[in-house]
């Protein structure tokens, strides 16, 4: 159990949480929410006896911690090599059999060599305990979940880019024997099905786990409970994220409903106070009703934070035929691979799926056909490494065309978003100036209110880019890329960092925008809200894709059962352990323990899609629900509609009784005052009885919504 007593965590001058109590269970997974620098990272540093609380206190047993770090690895051991380390204790295990091993070989039968077996023999089961033996096989396991294929496995960790180095330091986080995991937007850097393995991955570890993130589905399949950070606090919430939704939305509503009824309360006893506190006879109850007041605890509504927003305006010109790529194979000019390789370029042979060789250029992706018109909008779908990235590149220009066509519409603007975008903003260079670099011509201030609705508000939009978040430099590029309304937005991984804020706010910009979309993201919400139609990218195919997120979750599954199975028959020494792991980290074939290790790997090989017909069913029959649902909502909320207007109706007429009660001419009329707190009796019992009628109402369009 992990217990936060009165803590309080700042940095650089600035509170972050205060005065926070809250208890996580053993063996809970939390989703820890809340916005870009509210405080989420700090919190786990302070977890994980990083830094220390400024007050308070967290007291958590004796724990084996595991964190993801946010620095990349470097060195130049294998990517293998690199997760085993992960287990300090069979590292040391390893490194001492080894030498007690050496030592012992040639030895005679005297005391020494005694105890060195006895040593042996003891370091040899305490291998056993851990399971070590199969360390291997499990670290292959995890790089394979994470994209990596087989022949990644003995090639050096610099030999990767950064995107890939974070993937595979969370493969040593999650190899590390651990109690309690705590990691920090561990799906940044993953494509959809990496994100689905690690999924499974968590929902299978039977320790405690605080994870960030923005995703919401991604918290939905894991979390048992949500943490969220309001205003320095940590708020609790049971379940995922759609339930932390729905109980927040009704905790503000209850709050709202009693900080209403207090105000009532506090307005009626300060009329009394006004108007018989000068009365010698009113003069103690008055005073007591002062008492009354000085000694209630207001309830302060805290106003929501400012919402992100983004917009994407129409295209002065929309085309009817954007672009279009015929027969077109997709990939790597010149040099045989690039020192720091795109995230498509896989580096073993054995798979069907490898990209090929010919004249000095790497084939990714062959014979595409896309031909993108007005209005469409399509998801690209595809397992890490596929060739997502480099069928995009090809599609906007930034690499040629090995064989076929390539046409845009005449004077097209595409509005291309990827995460070398981020990192090419000038980080001297101030939100204002970026924007100015494009219009030159513009007036200042229409810059700075289009830089507002991207969230560089006053300050902000004047100060340099190099502190920014990753958060804040992607709104920033997304609002480089929005200033030229272009025709075709072409947008690779655009959430990377966005907080759930800003992923709202894009959602609804892409959902509005005009002009035709293609879109690669691990976000779920995001593609379901903004892409028609999805295409997929397997066997060095791009094909048409008949099917939603869900037949794509299915056709991964049927690709990791057709190659399950694992060989994990290793030497029987430490020593040849050893050397096997050297023989993989040097890249020889053949002689590392693992000869076949994919069972939470995607498997290379034809496209095989899911049962389509039965899902368009499945579809069919929820639409037609979904419509007889409309129909008998439809008719609840006229009458919930006309409820809610005859509550503020008896509202009125109440208030404004009360206000003529007030008044102490009114009062001295007895005919007059009896006839009017008999109507606002009567006044108060239609309220009530309406209200309890809107409830019960309210109850059913509930119930409808939740079905």
């Amino acid at each position: 159990m992990i217990r936060f007593s009165g803590l309080e965590l700042s940095r650089g001058g600035r509170t972050l949480l205060t005065g926070v109590d809250v208890i996580i269970e053993r063996g809970e997974r939390i989703g820890l929410l809340g916005r870009n620098g509210c405080g989420k990272t700090t919190l786990l540093s302070a977890i994980a006896g990083d830094l220390s609380p400024d007050r308070g206190s967290i007291d958590l047993p004796r724990l084996r911690i595991a964190r993801l770090s946010q620095h990349p690895p470097a060195g130049s051991h294998s990517l293998l090599d690199h997760v085993l380390r992960a287990d300090q204790r069979r590292e040391t295990i390893v490194r001492e059999l080894a030498v007690l091993e050496a030592a012992s070989e040639g030895s005679g039968q005297d005391v020494q060599s005694h105890v060195q077996g006895r040593r042996i023999a003891q370091l040899h089961s305490d291998f056993d305990e851990i399971d070590g033996w199969t360390a291997p096989a499990r670290a292959a396991r995890l790089l394979d979940g994470l994209g990596f294929s087989a022949g990644d496995h003995g090639k050096p960790v610099d030999s990767l880019s950064g995107g890939w180095k974070m993937r595979l330091d969370l493969a040593r986080v999650l190899m590390t024997p651990a109690d309690l995991l705590l990691l920090d937007e561990p799906t940044n850097h993953l494509d959809l099905d990496a994100v689905f393995w690690l999924e499974r991955w968590l929902l299978r570890f039977d320790g405690t786990v605080v994870v960030v993130s923005h995703d919401r589905d991604f918290v939905d399949a894991f979390a048992t409970a949500v943490l969220n950070v309001e205003h320095q606090q940590l708020q609790r919430y049971a379940g995922g994220w759609s339930a932390f939704e729905r109980q927040q939305a009704e905790r503000q509503r209850l709050q709202r409903k009693l900080a209403d009824s207090q105000a009532q309360r506090i307005a009626k006893l300060e009329q009394f106070v006004a108007r018989f506190r000068a009365q010698a006879t009113k003069a103690k109850q008055a005073q007591s009703r002062v008492k009354a007041l000085e000694r209630l605890e207001r309830i302060v509504l805290v106003e929501d934070e400012a919402a992100a927003t983004m917009r994407f305006d129409s295209p002065d010109q929309m085309p009817e035929q954007i672009a279009s790529l015929v027969q077109v194979d997709c990939g790597y000019a010149g040099s045989p691979r690039p020192s720091q390789p795109d995230q498509d370029i896989r580096m073993g042979s054995e798979d069907p799926a490898e990209p090929t060789q010919a004249g000095g250029a790497i084939t990714i992706v062959r014979r595409v056909h896309l031909d993108l018109r007005r209005g469409d909008r399509i998801g690209v779908l595809g397992r890490n490494g596929a060739g997502k990235s480099t069928l995009v590149r090809t599609l906007v220009g930034e690499l040629d065309v090995l064989e076929g066509d390539r046409t845009h519409a005449r004077a097209l603007r595409i509005g291309y978003f990827a995460q070398r975008q981020v990192e090419s903003l000038d980080p001297q260079a101030t939100a204002l100036e970026h924007l100015r670099r494009i219009a030159p011509t513009e007036r200042e201030q229409v810059l700075r209110e289009f830089l507002a609705g991207f969230g560089f508000r006053g300050e902000q939009a004047i100060v340099a880019v190099e502190p920014f978040s990753g958060g804040e430099k992607a709104r920033l590029a997304l609002a480089l890329i929005a200033w030229t309304r272009p025709q075709l937005l072409v947008l690779d991984e655009p959430t990377n960092h966005l907080d759930s804020s800003a992923r709202d706010a894009l959602t609804a910009a892409l959902a509005d925008y005009e002009g035709a979309l293609l879109l690669v993201s691990h976000d779920r919400g995001l593609l379901r809200a903004t892409v028609d139609r999805f295409v997929i990218v397997a066997d060095r195919r791009m094909s048409p894709f008949d099917g939603d997120l869900e037949d794509y979750r299915d056709w991964l599954a049927t690709q990791n059962r057709s190659t399950d199975g694992v060989s994990a028959s290793g030497p029987g020494s430490i020593q040849g352990l050893a050397s096997a792991s050297a023989s993989a980290s040097s890249g020889q074939p053949g002689q590392h323990p693992v000869t076949a290790a994919h069972p939470e790997g995607i498997a290379a090989g034809p496209v095989v899609l899911p049962p389509i017909a039965d899902r368009r069913e499945e579809r069919r029959q929820a639409a037609s629900a979904r419509e007889n649902l409309q129909r008998q909502r439809k008719p609840l909320q006229t009458r919930l509609n006309r409820l809610e207007a005859e509550l503020g109706r008896l509202q009125n007429e109440i208030d404004a009784l009360d206000m003529q009660m007030a008044d102490a001419e009114f009062l001295k009329s007895g005919v007059r005052v009896v006839a009017a707190q008999r109507a606002r009796a009567d006044l108060t019992r239609q309220l009530e009885q309406t209200e309890e009628d809107w409830l019960i109402l309210t109850t059913e369009i509930e119930a409808l919504s939740a079905q």
